[in-house]
């Protein structure tokens, strides 16, 4: 039995279902953590998370095994030993899992016991729940391992508390969204800790995996609730965490503590890492978008530079008749603020094109919003071509506020590859640009500019699509300062119309934006991937019947 450990921390990224890369990475983080006598990696380290209907495989659990046993193998160099998360199978079924792997063998397994089945995930489709886990006895410590939902409840921490642990180590793989660092740090850890009297260590991983991003921010929190050690979020880190046992108490010693990013600051990085590793795993040489002289598509544009270097970043200007001055300058001094390739490939030779083509079908009816899609559509097939042609991703550009409401045009500009706005609101938007021209975010340092990336007046102007003369959004839309509150508390909180009339709302505008969410419902179903930002995403987190006669009024 000892009374000093070294426990090193690995806040890694991940590549989902390449096994050999994740184990190799594994390895050559243990090389590093000299001196440690056990190093820790997040939850599925080992197959990638989440893994979705892929770890559903046989020929995944062969290779997860092997990887498994390579891992194990290494160990008995007298190095650190690994405690490490993957898949196994027994009795027909699939555990998720970590393993403690030392001495050159695998000596214990522990199963996850709370398996979330809300929102993002979908771990009962996968696993079966393993049981009240027993601490793992490591150098005679009594160390408890609560995978990551494991901690958002009492159970497992109490049943390891009664079997004797000394120290919590939980390894997670828990997605970003706004204000979740208290949560974590507040609801999760604080509140665990204080029912148990035991120091824990909650280890998150970074990287985008599709929809999802993981923030990293992992900590270390003794039982006086102090916090001993907080990790960076968004950025990979390595940190050595010395623990003594003193008067019969495990205590994490201190080290350092990064401070976590504040609104907008996080939500801007988690774009940018959202849209990096998805467009870099996918293997894209770069992103194409339409760059029309509006708020969307420049901040997009600075998200994508960011992201990737104005190298790998092409905008398109498609300008119309309907198409103002003040749009096509707003463009061109986005893109030179950007420093990104810029063409401009005007529609009215195609408009006229369709015009000719439905003449004498559509001849005696006054022109409408099926012109308005028309000329949408042209510049979806336009940016289309350009990424066959060249290989570039497509990546859209509408926000969270329009596509609630089904203000996108299906195969128009909802066509793409991946949209970085997904699940930011119109207001957000706003506050994103004017955060963007102030500062430099830093996963975007030695990318993108260092001072502003858009004019202001493409902040100031009121929003159009510029798809008819004289177009607003407010035309047919509230103003977004009272459109984005609703929007939150139908899609987010899941109230009533009823409900955000007591919010001072008023009826008819609340009861049509209701109407207009659930119709647009068979469109969001045929919309790109995006980064997840809020609680209830349009994708993962929400899923509703397309068709749908229920209304809450």
């Amino acid at each position: 039995m000892t009374d000093k450990l070294v426990i090193a921390l690995a806040q890694m990224t991940q590549s989902v279902g390449d096994l050999k890369a994740n184990a190799d990475a594994m390895l050559e983080w243990r090389a590093r953590a000299t001196g440690a006598d056990l190093i820790v990696y997040p939850e599925l380290q080992l197959i990638g998370y989440p893994p979705e209907d892929l770890i559903l495989k046989p020929a995944m659990m062969v290779q997860a095994n092997y990887q498994l046993d390579r891992l194990a193998q290494e160990t008995a160099d007298g190095g650190p030993a690994m405690l490490v998360g993957t898949v196994v199978a027994a009795q027909g079924v699939l555990f998720n899992v970590v393993a403690l792997l030392e001495n050159g063998a695998v000596t214990q397994i522990r199963q996850k016991r709370e398996l979330p089945n809300y929102g993002t995930f979908d771990e009962k489709r996968l696993f079966a729940p393993g049981p009240l886990p027993a601490p793992i006895d490591f150098k005679g410590v009594k160390i408890g391992v609560p995978i990551c939902e494991d901690i958002w409840f009492p159970f497992v921490t109490a049943h390891l508390q009664a079997q004797g642990a000394e120290i919590l180590i939980s390894p997670n793989g828990s997605p970003f969204e706004v204000d979740k660092d208290d949560r974590r740090l507040n609801v999760v850890a604080g509140t665990r800790i204080r029912e148990t009297g035991l120091p824990l260590a909650y280890l998150n991983r970074v990287g985008g995996q599709d929809e999802l991003v993981f923030d990293g921010a992992s900590f270390v929190m003794n039982a006086d609730l102090s916090i001993a050690h907080q990790m960076p979020d968004w950025d990979e880190a390595l940190v050595m965490t010395h623990w003594e046992k003193r008067s019969g108490q495990w205590i994490c010693l201190p080290g350092e503590r990064h401070a976590l990013d504040e609104r907008p600051t996080d939500i801007y990085n988690a774009m940018v890492l959202g849209l990096r590793d998805y467009v870099n795993r996918n293997r894209f040489p770069g992103v194409v978008l339409g760059l029309s002289g509006g708020i969307d598509s420049a901040l997009s544009a600075a998200v994508a530079v960011d992201a990737l270097g104005a190298d790998r970043v092409w905008c398109v200007m498609m300008p119309s008749r309907f198409t103002s001055q003040d749009s096509l300058d707003d463009a061109v001094a986005c893109a030179r603020m950007l420093g990104v390739r810029y063409d401009s490939i005007a529609i009215e030779p195609a408009v006229g094109a369709f015009d000719a083509m439905l003449g004498d079908v559509f001849d005696g009816r006054a022109r409408d919003l099926t012109e308005e899609n028309i000329q949408s559509r042209i510049r979806g097939v336009t940016l289309m071509a350009m990424s066959n042609k060249f290989g570039h991703m497509l990546l859209t550009t509408g926000n969270k506020s329009e596509m609630s409401v089904g203000y996108a045009t299906i195969y128009g500009d909802m066509a793409g590859g991946y949209s970085v706005l997904k699940d930011v609101y119109k207001t957000t938007v706003f506050d994103l640009c004017r955060w963007r021209n102030e500062n430099v975010p830093s996963l975007g340092v030695g990318l993108g500019p260092d001072g502003p990336v858009m004019p202001d007046r493409v902040i100031t102007k009121p929003p159009s699509a510029e798809l008819r003369d004289n177009q607003r959004d407010d035309d047919s839309l509230p103003p977004y300062e009272i459109l984005d509150p609703i929007l939150y508390g139908l899609v987010e909180e899941e109230l009533s119309v009823d409900q955000l009339v007591e919010r001072g709302f008023e009826k008819d505008v609340v009861a049509r934006i209701e109407r207009l969410l659930y119709i647009a419902e068979y469109k969001r179903r045929q919309a790109p991937p995006g980064v997840k930002i809020g609680i209830r995403n349009f994708g993962r987190d929400r899923r509703y019947p397309i068709t749908n006669a229920f209304r809450t009024i």
